[in-house]
């Protein structure tokens, strides 16, 4: 070429140098090569595209698994991706050697690999010898080293035997890739074999109960803990002649049986088969070394994780009751979920008991902690609170025996001479919620030990919290009082009591869990079991999808979740009127705080109101009727709100009883007077009001008929 001429196209240029030109796509899974590159792949010279697979049956499989690895390495380091590759003609002999010089790029939203690079033929040593194998990019060791981290990382995140052996057979060594695997347990004085990889169902029989006395390589290494490497069928033959006969049927060229050593006792070994010969020169020798000790630590955790859980399944079967017989006219639905880490039962508990009095209560707890104590304390007060309720005494009475016999185990639990601080770890507390619940007609009375409120989804999806009157923890205070709240749950209600596992997993407090509990209530159109799925499965984090390992979640806290439903016309002799809606809440003279919970009760009561003012209106009416109790009466008062009707023409009833008999009169105070203005306000912003005298005491009520927010 003179100077000043143009130069000559690239594909002259590669094609003068006997280099072929290859573009590779693993999203669309095909190899588009130019004429040359067909020709070095042993196919016609001429442009052509093929399929992965058609292009991989080309290559020396082991040089496919090495190719693999250097375009993950070179992607991570940014570099070339260059390797040397035998190419295979159809009856899998070795027809060349050719190098291959790429520059791959990741596409992240495919998650998918780019690659365009060139081959040239080269002359390399003997095929199948160390020289032949090895890769390019970096050099050897610093493949194995990647190699290495990669199967750490793997095998670490293996959580049971069946994973740990399926991660061993999809390792890709550097250069050198075993076609067969077996892993070798040892029980008593027999070798058994735990799994295998690359043969036939039923090949493993004759090697099954193997006795540790046998000629037989891996149990040899299981006697001595020392390494067996057979580079030849000779070699094997001549050293095992009496297992010889086992291992010929099988067509392989090398083998390595190594030691799986776990705190300086050998449990067993590992099996690598080659169906080409390998030397082992030290290199390889070494990396299987390495991968059998990795191989050994994931195989004993696995083992410890495994007892670990069937010790988990025991304990959650001997603690955890199954849900007894139908309740008529209601059903119950549970879930116990533990924590997602350490020992996978804790504290919290469930539990439904027969009572003599032909109720049912209805338990859910939660004991300090996540560890053993807290489980072995949660079965002693679950059989407790069991027994005190069998003897047939009421809610209140029931929690008062258990909170004393909590105080008395902790108090034992306390060592002598312990310091002032361990003593005070060693003290627990629970807290607990207790429904004795009357199957008939809906009543529940309630009895709580600093445990989260329950929560009712009425007939038309509307979900309000129940506040009730409570007591300490249990454990605390053995004289400790627990008032009982008596609600109704009528027909189409469901009432959820749960532990805080529920509420606040995923970081959440009190009020924000308890809004994200509140949507999936009111959004859940199945039935019972499917909604205690939903609620389980709300709470659960998103799970963490950068490991090749078990997916997680965000589980900080063991969850119980109890739901009771009473459904519609269950109770014919009880005539519910369509569409209707009530709450109630009592208000004692020593709580005046529990008028701030009315207020807001009743607006979780109208959320879906139409006139803001009117919520207004009724808000200020009931803080006016049940502040005029607590101040001009000694009586308690008890609130009842209603809405009934279709949404367009609803009405809205609240009713205030209580049971002094002084009634109310309308005044007219001065403009500085800072009373008497209650029934002037209710005249005012009712449409309709009354005072009821009842037997003993009375009832103020008023009405507001829905509107559309205007004023019409």
């Amino acid at each position: 070429m003179r100077t000043g001429e143009p130069l000559p196209a690239v594909g002259e240029v590669l094609a003068a140098l006997a280099t072929g030109l290859w573009h590779w796509d693993t999203a669309t899974e095909l190899v588009t090569v130019d004429a040359e590159a067909a020709r070095l792949l042993g196919l016609p010279a001429e442009q052509t595209t093929l399929t992965e697979a058609k292009a991989r049956a080309r290559l020396h499989p082991v040089d496919w698994n090495e190719i693999i690895a250097v375009v993950g390495l070179a992607v991570a380091e940014g570099t070339l991706a260059e390797v040397r590759i035998r190419i295979m003609d159809e009856q899998g002999r070795v027809i060349r050697v050719v190098r291959s010089r790429s520059k791959p790029s990741f596409d992240p939203e495919k998650k998918s690999f780019q690659l365009i690079g060139t081959l040239q033929e080269v002359t390399e040593p003997t095929p199948g010898t160390p020289a032949g194998r090895s890769a390019v990019t970096g050099d050897w060791r610093r493949s194995r080293e990647a190699f290495l981290l990669d199967a750490g990382r793997a095998l670490a995140e293996a959580r049971s035997t069946e994973e740990v052996l399926r991660v061993a057979a999809g390792l890709s060594m550097p250069g050198f890739t075993p076609d067969g695997l077996a892993v070798f347990g040892v029980k008593g004085d027999r070798l058994t074999i735990i799994g295998h990889h690359g043969h036939q169902p039923g090949d493993d029989g004759p090697f099954s109960h193997m006795s540790l006395d046998t000629d037989y390589p891996a149990a040899e290494v299981a006697r001595t803990g020392r390494a067996v490497y057979l580079s030849t069928p000779e070699q094997y033959k001549s050293r095992y002649p009496a297992a010889w006969p086992l291992a010929a049927s099988f067509n392989r060229h090398s083998w390595a049986f190594l030691p799986l050593t776990v705190a300086g006792r050998t449990m067993g070994a590992w099996m690598a088969a080659f169906a080409y010969p390998v030397t082992f020169n030290p290199d390889e020798r070494s990396v299987l070394t390495t991968v059998a000790r990795m191989l050994a630590q994931a195989l004993s955790r696995a083992g410890a994780a495994e007892t670990e859980r069937a010790l988990t399944d025991g304990l959650q079967r001997s603690m955890l009751p199954t849900l007894g017989p139908q309740i008529p006219g209601m059903s119950v639905a549970a879930r116990y979920v533990p924590t997602g880490g350490g020992l996978q039962v804790g504290g919290d508990w469930y539990d439904m008991i027969p009572l003599p009095n032909g109720r049912i209560a209805l338990v859910i707890g939660d004991v300090q902690g996540h560890d053993v104590r807290a489980a072995g304390l949660m079965g002693q007060l679950r059989i407790a609170l069991r027994a005190y309720a069998s003897e047939g005494h009421r809610p209140d009475a029931v929690l008062s025996r258990a909170s004393r016999f909590l105080h008395g185990l902790s108090d034992g639990a306390i060592r002598p001479g312990a310091a002032e601080e361990d003593a005070l770890a060693d003290l627990r507390f629970a807290t607990c919620l207790y429904v004795e619940a009357d199957p008939a007609t809906g009543t529940l009375d309630i009895a709580r030990a600093g445990h989260p409120d329950p929560a009712i989804r009425m007939a038309d999806g509307t979900v309000l919290a129940r506040p009730t009157a409570g007591g300490l923890p249990l454990g605390i205070d053995p004289d400790a009082d627990y008032p009982t709240t008596r609600i109704i749950l009528e027909p189409g209600e469901t009432m959820l009591i749960c532990t805080d596992g529920l509420i606040e997993t995923g970081g959440h407090d009190l009020e924000s869990g308890w809004q994200r509990i509140r949507a999936i209530l009111e959004d859940h159109k199945g039935d019972l079991e499917e909604l205690a799925d939903a609620l389980v499965q709300g709470v659960h984090g998103p799970s963490s999808h950068h490991t090749t390992g078990p997916l997680a979640d965000r589980r900080e806290d063991d969850i119980a979740v109890l739901l009771l439903s009473r459904p519609e016309g269950c109770d014919e002799t009880v005539p519910v009127p369509p569409k209707v809606r009530r709450t109630m809440l009592s208000v004692a003279q020593a709580e005046p705080e529990r008028v701030a919970v009315a207020r807001q009760h009743l607006r979780e009561l109208l959320h879906d109101w139409p006139s803001p003012d009117q919520v207004d209106s009724a808000v200020l009416l009931v803080s006016e009727m049940l502040t005029n109790v607590l101040v001009h009466t000694d009586a308690d008062a008890l609130l009842l709100a209603e809405v009934r009707g279709e949404s367009g023409g609803r009405r809205m009833r609240v009713t205030v009883t209580d049971t002094s008999d002084a009634l109310p009169h309308k005044r007219r105070p001065g403009e500085l007077a800072s009373s008497g203005r209650g029934l002037m306000l209710i005249e005012l912003l009712a449409d309709t009001w009354g005072v009821d005298p009842q037997g003993e005491g009375k009832s103020i009520w008023f009405e507001l008929y829905e509107s559309d927010g205007s004023g019409t």
